[in-house]
Parts: structure tokens; C-alpha cells; sequence
């Protein structure tokens, strides 16, 4: 035995004595862990007997912990409805706990007045804003009713939504619609300013132009009326070109035959054309033609041959 032990020892006392301080060490930790594990095992018993016998200290600090959180709520929640964020205190909270002694400190200044006040307010539709949905004269007084009341409200207030979008969907139309029609009316004034201007400076001046000066300030003008006007003017020189045939044709007839067929013109409704085929007679030939016709209708052409009479007459002549 002796032996063996002698073999198993390091021939080296300095390798020894190394040895038995890490051994030493490693047995000193182990010891080490081995407490600790046994002073866990200690507090978690502890814990459990605590439990059982109804006084745990951990679960009391977690109350405690637990109720200060709740009070930080309360006091954040006390102080968005006093500063009546959103209109939470006044509209929601207010006509529910307006009555509750102390509790009712929390709500915004002026609330409690404002909402004793509504019995009178009518909403939109006509009906009781106090009243809404049956309660009494003294207003909301359940949650059941502030919450119908708020319903309806919400209800109005998506009402009047649409109805701003169906309004700005017209607005937007007309502005559209006025933007197309402003060339238009930019063209309507320039237009009766060109007009005012031309019967100003050309019409009904001193110094009128001729005929063919009109024609050619008509070619200028817009196409379309241009085109108009000018076919006008054209109709009403071919029209006193057709007279003025005629006047030289029953220039060569006999007074007595010229005469009859003007009668029968005249009773055909045809007396202003008579009138202008007369007209650019000679005067001799005018005098004996009238003396040959009826009275009656000699004195209307005369009266129609008149100076004053003649200007602007125009009568279309048949078959134009």
C-alpha cells in the first residue's frame, strides 16, 4: 500500500504542492457552488412557506407597484379630461358624471353649466338635444344615452359630410364650367365694343362711307358673318340691278298698259315694289303712268315715292 502511494506521488515536491493548491481551488469552488445552489433552494423554499402562510412581501411590493401604476393612469386620464382633449370631457363625460360629487371636479370649466343648460338646444333635425332618444328634462343620464346620443351625432355629422362633398363636386363643376364660358363672354364684350365702335365711327358719322367701302369692312370682319352680310349686299345690288330692268322695260310700254299691270300689282300686295320700279323712272314717265292707274293706288305710290318714305325699303322681288 505504501507502495502504491509512493508511485502515485509526483517525484517533483514543487510539481506537488502545485497540485494540491489546484485541487485545493477546484474544491473550494465546488464547495462555493454547492452553497449557493443550497441558499437558492433556501429562498425559494422560503418563498413557498411565505405563500402558504399568506404573507409574501414580493407580492406585496408587486401591488403596491401595480396600484402606483394605476394611479399614474387615473391622474393622466383626470388630466386629458380637464383639458378637454378632443372634447372628451365636455361632450362625453360631462353630461354622465356632471352630478357625482368630487368626481365631477375633473371636468373641463364651464362643462357642467353648458350641459345643465342644453335642455333647450335643438340639434339639426329639429328634435331635443337634452331629450335625444327619451330621456327626461334633467338630459343624459345614463351611459345607455350618451351613447345613442353620440350615434346620432355621429349620424348628422356623416350627413353633412356628404353633403360638403356632393357641394365641392358641384363647386368644382361650376368652376370648370365658368372657366370654358369665359372666352366666350371676353369674345361677347369684344364683340358689342368692335359693334359700338363701328356705328360710332362709320354708321352714324359725318362722313359715311359709300356702299363698297361697308363691302370691303365686312371682308375684314369675322368669316362667317362677313359671308353673311356680304351675300346680303350682293342680293341687294342684284335687286336694284332686277328695279332698274324693270323701270327701262315699262319705261317702253304705253302709260294705259304699265298702269294696268301696277293695279294688278298693288292688289296682289306687291305696292312696294311698284313703288321702287317708279322710282327709277324718269319723272315724265312716272306722271303719265299714275295718271293712267286708279286713284287709290296712284295716291298710296305717291305717298310711297316720297323721299323720306323711300329710305330703307326693300321689297324681294318675285322669282329672287
Amino acid at each position: 500500500m505504501a507502495e502504491s502511494n509512493l508511485l502515485n506521488t509526483p517525484e517533483d515536491p514543487k510539481a506537488a504542492r502545485a497540485k494540491l493548491k489546484a485541487d485545493r481551488k477546484e474544491y473550494k469552488k465546488t464547495l462555493k457552488e454547492q452553497r449557493k445552489a443550497q441558499k437558492e433552494k433556501e429562498r425559494e423554499f422560503a418563498d413557498r412557506t411565505a405563500e402558504i402562510n399568506g404573507d409574501n412581501a414580493g407580492g406585496l411590493a408587486t401591488l403596491v407597484i401595480t396600484f402606483l401604476i394605476i394611479l399614474i393612469w387615473l391622474a393622466i386620464m383626470a388630466l386629458l379630461v380637464k383639458l378637454d382633449v378632443g372634447g372628451f370631457g365636455s361632450d362625453i363625460l360631462a353630461p354622465i358624471i356632471k352630478d357625482v360629487p368630487y368626481l365631477n371636479l375633473i371636468l373641463p370649466e364651464g362643462s357642467v353649466k353648458s350641459n345643465t343648460g342644453s335642455s333647450d338646444t335643438q340639434l339639426a333635425d329639429g328634435t331635443n338635444a337634452a331629450t335625444t332618444d327619451g330621456s327626461q328634462e334633467g338630459g343624459i343620464t345614463t351611459l345607455e344615452d350618451a351613447q345613442a346620443y353620440n350615434k346620432k351625432i355621429e349620424k348628422m355629422l356623416q350627413e353633412e359630410m356628404e353633403k360638403n362633398a356632393t357641394l365641392t363636386s358641384e363647386n368644382e363643376k361650376l368652376k370648370i364650367e365658368v372657366e370654358r364660358l369665359e372666352p366666350f363672354e371676353k369674345q361677347q364684350k369684344d364683340f358689342y365694343a368692335e359693334k359700338e365702335k363701328f356705328y360710332e365711327e362709320v354708321v352714324y358719322s359725318d362722313n359715311a362711307p359709300d356702299p363698297e367701302a361697308f363691302r370691303q369692312y365686312y371682308e375684314m370682319i369675322d368669316p362667317e358673318n362677313a359671308e353673311k352680310i356680304y351675300r346680303e349686299i350682293i342680293q341687294a345690288d342684284a335687286e336694284d340691278a332686277a328695279i332698274k330692268a324693270y323701270a327701262t322695260t315699262y319705261s317702253g310700254m304705253k302709260a294705259k298698259s304699265a298702269a294696268k299691270i301696277f293695279d294688278e300689282m298693288v292688289a296682289e300686295n306687291q305696292i312696294g315694289l311698284v313703288s321702287k320700279i317708279l322710282a327709277q323712272m324718269s319723272v315724265e314717265n312716272r306722271g303719265d303712268i299714275l295718271a293712267a292707274m286708279q286713284e287709290a293706288n296712284a295716291a298710296k305710290l305717291t305717298q310711297l315715292l316720297e323721299p323720306t318714305a323711300m329710305e330703307g325699303k326693300s321689297q324681294k322681288i318675285p322669282g329672287n
